[in-house]
């Protein structure tokens, strides 16, 4: 991979990881200022929208990829025109999403829900806040997407940064200065997300060089719904297939072991920004490159992830049974360790996977993705219910597993690359994380491992160096630039 590209995966990275921060610091602020009862509502709500999320119909990452085919080949006019077409398309879907929210929510909470009367009231006053932020977050979505499919990372992330503390910070000040309700604390939300999707607009018309309002192509739309609906599909199979476990736990074991598997979970997933870092870096390039250059970028960065993220998965391997101890208590961390182990390996193959898949959506037919994950669905439900039923948490976890390797070896298969020493690469990597799994299992003292976890980094780095044209062309350019800034 280019100096450029790992720039840019820097910066994604960077990107995810200061939002999540300002995220986690601010959470018992609002607790405090809004009250048990109060937060849980402005998350149930701001997760409601998150749902909505499925009126974007792709939009932002079929423009994300045609405005990088067209930058690809020097046509300005056509990045605008498949800029306002998706903007225009998405700002009438935000409208009538936010539409029926306003109905759907008002239904639900007059006669369905079992809030206090004051919280009621509150609801209601608070909905047509959540009506129009559902346009504003559809038209926000196509300029990220357009910034992004022009590869400027370092203005969306700066954006994106800024977006997450006005969202954080001004309904607090709200919250604190005039009164912490749900109508003032769900405005002054909104209020930020529009500036945020203000200076995205602003940021994304000034990077396409864009310098009037267009109308949209009928065209361009099908081709983007053409391509955008299957990206939608392809998401809603994924989303459905990582929320089933859950589900299924729920119904088959009741609650209490929802939160024994789900407080791991959540955890390890955390990890994943590495993989969303490339995931998100990768795309546009490999819309505009030819096939030929999009497979050699495909294995160079499966080899950099590979060297990369296995040591973070395997410290995170080791040091999860105390981590959870003192995070959760012991009694909630023996229930849930065992699942976090078997659940890193998921999030390791998911993160290569997504690799592939992007090569499939951007080179080959985003359909194919996208009945992957439907055809596989029922399969995956079905077999989930029988490893619950016979080997309750654990057995979850593993079909988990089960699944994210299959989904890494068809999608491998269908991309149509060169996959035997990628296969082989992974299973060298695998290896290190089973080894560490088990020793993670025997061994419980600090200092022994944190030892291991030191010298199984060591030897993943010695075995990845060997194996990795890639990541031995990086470690010799970083020792050539160290060595001649010594020299100067």
């Amino acid at each position: 991979m280019d100096k450029g590209m790992l720039k840019n995966v820097a910066i994604n990275f960077f990107g995810l990881v200061l939002p999540t921060f300002v995220s986690l610091v601010t959470v018992p602020s609002y607790i405090k200022l809004l009250g048990v009862e109060r937060y849980g509502v402005v998350s149930l709500v701001w997760t409601f929208i998150g749902y909505f999320g499925v009126l974007d119909l792709g939009m932002s990452m079929a423009a994300q990829n045609h405005i990088s085919k067209a930058r690809a080949s020097n046509d300005e006019g056509q990045s605008a025109l498949v800029f306002w077409s998706a903007f225009w398309l998405n700002l009438i879907t935000g409208i009538a999403g936010g539409v029926i929210i306003y109905i759907g929510g008002y239904l639900y909470t007059a006669y369905f829900t079992h809030l206090s009367p004051v919280m009621r009231a509150e609801v209601i006053h608070a909905l047509p806040w959540l009506a129009l932020a559902i346009p504003i977050a559809n038209v926000s979505w196509v300029c990220a997407g357009a910034i992004n499919g022009a590869e400027r990372f370092g203005v969306f992330n700066t954006n994106q940064t800024l977006g997450t503390f006005l969202f954080q910070l001004m309904p607090l000040g709200a919250a604190w200065l005039i009164a912490p309700t749900l109508p003032n604390v769900l405005a002054a939300a909104v209020v930020a997300r529009a500036i945020a999707a203000l200076l995205l607009a602003r940021a994304s018309m000034r990077v396409l060089d864009i310098k009037r309002v267009m109308m949209p192509s009928l065209t361009v739309a099908k081709e983007l719904f053409r391509f955008g609906g299957w990206m939608l599909a392809a998401s809603m199979a994924i989303m459905v297939g990582d929320t089933l476990d859950r589900v299924l736990l729920g119904a088959g074991l009741g609650a209490r072991y929802v939160t024994y598997y789900t407080v791991p979970q959540n955890l390890v997933t955390r990890l994943n920004m590495l993989p969303t870092a490339f995931v998100r870096t990768l795309f546009p390039r490999l819309s505009a490159v030819e096939r030929d250059h999009a497979d050699v970028l495909v294995r160079q960065a499966l080899e950099v992830l590979n060297g990369l993220f296995t040591p973070v998965m395997i410290v995170g391997m080791l040091a999860l049974g105390p981590f959870l101890n003192l995070w959760v208590g012991s009694e909630l961390a023996a229930a849930s360790v065992n699942v976090g182990r078997v659940l890193i390996v998921s999030v390791w193959l998911v993160g290569q996977a997504g690799v592939t898949r992007l090569l499939i959506q951007s080179q080959i037919d985003p359909a194919h993705a996208a009945w992957i994950g439907i055809i596989e669905l029922p399969f995956f439900a079905g077999i989930l219910m029988l490893g619950i039923a016979h080997f309750g948490l654990t057995g979850a976890a593993v079909v988990v597993v089960g699944r994210s390797l299959l989904d890494y070896g068809v999608l491998l298969y269908l991309s149509r690359i060169r996959a035997r020493q990628i296969v082989f690469d992974m299973l060298g990597h695998l290896a290190f994380l089973v080894v560490a799994g088990y020793l993670s299992h025997e061994v419980t003292n600090l200092a022994a491992l944190a030892i291991l976890a030191a010298g199984l980094c060591l030897l993943n780095m010695v075995w990845s160096m060997t194996t990795s044209p890639s990541l031995r062309n990086m470690a010799r350019a970083l020792l050539l630039r160290v060595n001649a800034r010594r020299s100067a």
